[in-house]
């Protein structure tokens, strides 16, 4: 066997003495780049074997495996060594007293926008209305044109709606919920619809995605008259106290007539101030009679029945009742915010 290669192999033998020297994790892994690194002392000798003489070359490579095999047990019996001995050394600097009580934790609450969510649809519960529920990716047949919004009617424009394609879109509101109620389903209908609703508009008083509650009842004999007194029985029930309340005549396309509902203003009571525009009034919701093209595009004929249809915004209530200016507050996720409710 060639002498100048054993006694490579014996010069090599140094790195048990530099493994054993090494008294930190980074002095150890130097001591490998040195031996196995690209350029290290034992990774070159499996470069050099080319020059070993063909017939001589296994024994030389079973030798320096043999090196290699041996490097790595020692190199992993020491960095044990060191990290059990780093950590020991970490313990002795850290103290925990258990007996110390533990971090306080503030309990979490329900976020403002639920709260009011949940106060609306218990008072609608207990009027005797049920909650249904439909598509949030909904077809245009349901949002506009069963609603007597056909592709060229200007009311299109009000929704600033968010297409997916030619036919699915996100819903502008929860009425295409009542439209598939009154389909699978004969009067009397007394439901309410609330939900998430999407729009192209994000200022200080409106946002892409905000929470409506729609309602509708159809049956026989359905009146104007019974529409104003469930609103009013609601108004009352909402903000706890007898607050004027006053319809406007407005338009919706779905419904014929149609109405705006103002309270008076919850902050001056009527007097006039910044948030009434010195009007004194408040609008909170609109409402109307099912118009008789809903009735027909669901198959209900609106000589037998009538029903009165109403939507709110869940967003706006909850600006109203805790006297917030800026919608964007709801969404924001700011603790401090959110901690006061």
């Amino acid at each position: 066997m060639d002498r100048i290669f054993l006694e490579e192999i014996e010069n090599i033998n140094t790195y048990k003495d530099e493994i054993g020297a090494a008294n930190n994790l980074e002095d150890l892994y130097s001591v490998k780049l040195k031996y196995l690194g690209k350029k290290g002392i034992i990774t070159s000798l499996n470069k050099n074997l080319r020059d070993i003489p063909k017939e001589e070359r296994r024994d030389y490579g079973r030798i320096i495996q043999e090196t290699r095999k041996d490097f790595e047990r020692l190199y992993l019996e020491k960095e044990r060594e060191l990290k059990r001995k780093a950590q020991n050394e970490r313990l002795k600097g850290e103290f925990i007293d258990v007996s110390l009580p533990g971090f306080p934790f503030s309990c979490g609450c329900i976020h403002p926008i639920t709260q009011i969510y949940y106060k609306i649809v218990n008072i609608f519960v207990s009027m005797g209305f049920e909650i249904a529920e439909g598509p949030e990716v909904e077809k245009e047949f349901y949002n506009f044109e069963a609603l007597n919004i056909p592709k060229d009617h200007p009311a299109r424009d009000m929704q600033d709606t968010f297409y997916i394609d030619q036919e699915l879109l996100l819903r502008t509101h929860t009425s295409p919920v009542q439209v598939r109620v009154m389909e699978g389903k004969k009067p009397p209908i007394r439901i309410i619809a609330p939900g998430k609703v999407y729009r192209c508009d994000n200022d200080i008083s409106h946002t892409p995605m905000f929470h409506q509650v729609e309602g509708l009842f159809v049956d026989k004999d359905v009146t104007f008259a019974n529409l104003k007194a469930t609103l009013i029985s609601f108004i009352e029930k909402l903000f706890e106290d007898k607050r004027p309340v006053r319809f406007r005549p407005s338009y919706f396309p779905f419904t014929e007539p149609s109405a705006e509902v103002d309270i008076g203003c919850v902050v001056c009571d009527g007097k006039g101030c910044r948030l009434c525009g010195n009007t004194g009034w408040l609008e909170v919701l609109g409402c109307g009679m099912v118009h008789p093209n809903v009735f027909k595009a669901v198959h209900l004929d609106a000589n037998k029945y009538s029903g009165y249809a109403f939507g709110l915004g869940i967003e706006r209530i909850a600006m109203l009742l805790y006297r917030i200016n800026d919608i964007r507050l709801f969404f924001e996720n700011n603790l401090n915010f959110l901690r006061q409710f």
